[in-house]
């Protein structure tokens, strides 16, 4: 069922209808977490969002994708320079309306149906709810938004389609990391050839997985030209060259598996078994003939093929631990 969001811009307004995206933290600057940031994993490919800034809806948004982990963009510049440098970043495809709307001008209308708890603006002034970002509102808010300008509905849902995927933004997000590997002077050449070289799973990187692990785990192929060495913590999440190059932050995938993986559809628990999101559609694991192999989702009694229930080492715990929590689509 299609969900509609509520966004406070504030100061990141102009980077993130440019960019068309958004991006929060993951938590509040004291470290509590903050509903309006999980928000962020609550949205769903093909909701809306309106956009909020400077008492005005001047945008109106698709979520194009789920949100991934990301780093603070660059874009920003020194706003929120009390924010950590990592947060969630949601894809969503912007359209300017044709007439913006004031919600004080409505406040009659939208008061009425604003949530009693975490409500966007105030009810009394319909000024934005000072430290709200994404808020969850209702069908009929947005309908009156719209019934007091105009919508472009078929460039609503259809822009971006082919440009707002996981796999182009995760993208353009490494390719700006790679270029601060490449222009690191404080790396050696070889400690950062390796790095850039494990970003495609390839070199060091790859040997290192090797040593770890010898089959893939959801399907359990062993031949080494159908497996791709894929980061448990992802590339561009690493913190270090370290954690790039580290084995233990590998596995061994085929690619549909490393595809499904990458993207949070599914993770792995420490004693080894499959956990499939509950976003993903199961009927596609099936079609994409991987089924079985996420036994226990499934309804399988028991695992159908050994290497599906071994566990993991210690090392790659920690990794495994990072995915379920920040990569993986609850």
């Amino acid at each position: 069922m299609r969900q509609f969001w509520w966004v406070n811009h504030k100061q990141t307004f102009n980077q993130e209808i440019e960019h068309q995206y958004l991006w929060s933290p993951k938590t509040s600057k004291n470290g509590v977490r903050n509903r309006f940031y999980d928000n962020m994993r609550a949205a769903n490919p093909g909701d809306i969002v309106l956009s909020y800034a400077n008492q005005l809806i001047r945008y109106v948004g698709r979520v194009a994708d789920f949100a991934f982990t990301a780093p603070k963009p660059s874009e920003f510049g020194s706003t929120g320079s009390y924010w950590s440098n990592e947060g969630w970043l949601l894809p969503v495809f912007w359209t300017r309306l044709d007439s913006p709307i004031r919600p004080r001008d409505l406040l009659h209308l939208i008061g009425p149906l604003l949530p009693e708890k975490y409500s966007p603006i105030r009810p009394a002034t319909g000024k934005g709810n000072q430290g709200v970002y994404l808020a969850a509102i209702s069908r009929e808010i947005y309908d009156v938004v719209r019934a007091y300008t105009h919508i472009d509905d078929v460039r609503l849902e259809s822009g971006g389609a082919n440009r707002l995927t996981f796999q182009n933004v995760a993208e353009e997000l490494d390719d700006r990391i790679e270029a601060d590997i490449r222009s690191n002077l404080t790396l050696g050449d070889t400690i950062r050839n390796a790095t850039i070289q494990a970003r495609r799973g390839q070199g060091t990187f790859r040997s290192n997985v090797q040593k770890v692990e010898k089959a893939c785990r959801l399907t359990g192929i062993t031949n080494p030209a159908l497996l791709i060495a894929s980061h448990i913590r992802p590339w561009r999440s690493c913190e270090t060259p370290e954690q790039r190059l580290d084995g233990a932050n590998g596995l061994l995938l085929t690619p549909d598996a490393d595809l499904l993986f990458d993207r949070g559809f599914i993770s792995f628990e420490d004693s080894g078994e499959v956990r499939v999101s509950p976003r993903f559609d199961q009927n596609d694991l099936r079609r994409l003939g991987l089924g079985e192999h996420a036994w226990k989702q499934l309804g399988f009694s028991e695992a159908p093929m050994p290497w599906l229930a071994q566990g993991f080492s210690d090392n790659q715990r920690s990794y495994l631990n990072y995915h379920r929590t920040q990569v993986y689509i609850t």
